[in-house]
This record gives structure tokens, sequence and C-alpha cells, in this order.
């Protein structure tokens, strides 16, 4: 509990966490905003509340987990705090503990309020959450920034640097698992192996639009709680090769 303490106070004795959980909600809430000031009244559905939430707000978590790494490497007070605590790996995971739960955080309260304050601006819209995949697609916003942020502090502790880990973070989720699918015939197959394709596949609502189905046309492996498991495991497994190689070399 103390290196989860100590975490949470060096996290937030930074302007990072701030800036990008406002830019977050900003992207995520923000443009539901203009999406349903656009829409006729009435005609707003579910899944698009959720638009901005599923790629644009994570990019930016995955900025924020990054930075709670990097900058410790960037500032060397990582020597520090290895210092105070030998073990290396324990005090990495409290921070990824930290910081994951604050990234889910963030996703509930962007996705809920995405749902908020489109019922404001569409009141004669069906956004009612009834079924669990309606309760799925909202409140699983918070899952996936979770374990996005998992990613991204692994992607962190390998590379060090912030511009190579925010360069790679947003290359891999907003533009190269995307980019894949134009490959002829294998593509498509590829993409079905890929994470952020599967946590596309996890929150997907249905409807045929594909602004609701980000992972429309790619033939999954799993069911949606399974990619949500695989995507989960891809994190898990980046961050024990990153706490390796962390307690391997030099701060």
């Amino acid at each position: 509990m103390t290196l989860l303490a100590v975490e949470r106070i060096k996290l937030f004795s930074t302007r990072s966490p701030y800036w990008c959980s406002a830019l977050a909600l900003v992207l995520g809430v923000g443009l539901t905003a203009i999406i349903a000031a656009s829409t006729d009244n009435g005609q707003l559905s579910l899944g698009a509340t959720q638009f901005g939430s599923s790629q644009l707000a994570l990019s930016v978590v995955l900025v924020m987990a990054a930075l709670a790494v990097t900058t410790e490497y960037r500032f060397s007070t990582i020597r520090a705090t290895f210092l105070a605590v030998p073990n290396r790996t324990s005090a990495l995971v409290a921070k990824t503990v930290v910081v994951a739960f604050i990234a889910a955080l963030l996703g509930e309260i962007i996705a809920f309020g995405s749902v908020g304050i489109a019922k404001v601006l569409s009141p004669a819209s069906d956004l009612a959450i009834t079924t669990s995949d309606e309760w799925r697609h909202v409140a699983g916003v918070g899952l996936l920034y979770g374990i996005g942020a998992i990613i991204a502090i692994a992607v962190g502790i390998l590379v060090r640097q912030t511009a190579g880990a925010v360069a790679i973070l947003l290359v891999w989720n907003m533009l190269l698992e995307g980019l894949i699918g134009i490959i002829p015939k294998a593509g498509v197959k590829i993409q079905a192996w890929l994470p952020f394709m599967n946590a596309n596949h996890f929150l997907q609502l249905g409807g045929g639009d594909p602004a609701e189905s980000p992972g429309a046309g790619v033939d999954f492996k799993f069911s949606q709680w399974g990619s949500l498991a695989y995507f989960a495991a891809i994190a898990v497994a980046m961050l024990v090769v990153a706490l390796i190689v962390a307690k391997r070399r030099d701060a």
C-alpha cells in the first residue's frame, strides 16, 4: 500500500496527468456533444455517443500512461525510486496499478459523461442503457482504458524516451492496425489477431454502422469478452517483458 501511495503522489506531482485527463475529456465528451448537436433530435444512437472515446480519447490516455514512466527516466528520478525500492519489479508494478486504475476511472467518466451530454442535447433519442450489450459498450470503456494503460507503461519502460514511446503508441493505435487491413487477402486475417482491433471488437455494439463497429469486416477468432481477455493477455505479456528488461539493464 505504501508503494501505491508513493506512486500516486509522484504521478500527480506533475502536470501531465491533469492536462491529459482534461484533453481526453474534451475529445471524448466534446466530440459526442458536437455529434449530438448536429444530429436531428431523436435520431442519435447509443453507439454514436462513444465515437470519441474508442480511439481519440484512448490515445491521450495512452500518452498519459507512457509519460508516467518516461518522465522519470528523462529526469533520472527513476534512479532514486530504484534506490529506495531495490525490488524494481515491485516499484514498476505499483506504478502500473495506480496508472491503470486512474485510466480506467477516467474511461468510465468519459463514457458515461458522453451519454449524459447526449441525453441533454438530444432528449428525444433512445439512449437508455438496458441490455448487457449496451452496458458492455459503455461501461467497457473503462476496462479498455485500464488495459491500454498497461500496454503504454510497458512501451514506456522498454523505450524510456518520451518522444519514441508516444510515437509508437499513437501510430500503433490510430494508424498501423487499420492500415494492415489494406494488405491483399492477408490483411483482414492479420487484423483478427491485433490487440487494439480486438479491443474495438469488445466494445462493438452492432447495427451495421461503421462508427459503432470499428472492427466491421474482420473475422475475429474470439467472442467479444474473449477479445478483451486476449487484449489483456497481450498487455500482461508486454508488461512482463518490460519488467524483465528493466531488471536487467541500468536505470
